[in-house]
C-alpha cells in the first residue's frame, strides 16, 4: 500500500483514549471508515466516533473510548493504524 497522507494523533489518559485521523480526500475518508468498521469490533466497548473540519482544508475523524479500564481501545488503534499503513502517530 502506498504511503497515505492521513495524519494520526493519539491522546490517552487514565481510562480514556482517542485517535484522531486527519484526511483531505474522499478516498482517504473511505479508507478510514473501512478501517474503523473492521477494527472496532476488537474492543468490547462501543467507541464515540465523530468528525469535523480542521485547518488547511483537512477534515478529521476521531474515535474515543471512555471508561476503558482494560485499555482495549489501544488494540483497536494499533489495528487501524496498521490497516491504513500509517508509519508515524503523534
Amino acid at each position: 500500500m502506498p504511503m497515505c497522507s492521513i495524519f494520526a494523533d493519539h491522546k490517552s489518559e487514565e481510562r480514556y483514549s482517542k485517535l484522531s485521523l486527519a484526511y483531505t480526500t474522499d478516498e482517504e475518508k473511505r479508507m478510514i471508515e473501512d478501517a474503523i468498521d473492521m477494527c472496532t469490533p476488537l474492543c468490547s466497548i462501543k467507541p464515540n466516533i465523530y468528525g469535523g473540519a480542521v485547518t488547511g482544508g483537512k477534515r478529521m475523524i476521531t474515535i474515543e473510548y471512555h471508561d476503558d479500564c482494560d485499555r482495549e481501545g489501544g488494540d483497536v488503534f494499533e489495528a487501524i493504524i496498521k490497516k491504513l499503513g500509517i508509519e508515524e502517530c503523534h
